[in-house]
């Protein structure tokens, strides 16, 4: 038998199976969901912010903050 789960994003009870591509989602929608919002930072795990190696800032946030190539200063 198998257990049933709640989807994570729309609660549904479904069988978890590995039949179901989605798991543990409910469909495909419910993943593509998800995903979307951890890629537009939605949801954050919690932590100090993180630091470049070498930064001559401690504590400075150095990822970029948009999809824009960075060129380099002199």
């Amino acid at each position: 038998m198998q257990p049933i789960v709640a989807c994570p994003a729309c609660k549904r009870k479904i069988p978890y199976s590995t039949s179901n591509p989605a798991r543990p989602f409910c469909s495909m929608r419910c993943k593509s969901l998800d995903l979307g919002a951890w890629a537009s930072e939605a949801y954050k795990i919690s932590g100090s912010p993180l630091e470049a190696p070498g930064s001559d800032h401690p504590g400075e946030d150095t990822r970029p903050t948009d999809r824009a190539i960075r060129v380099p200063r002199d």
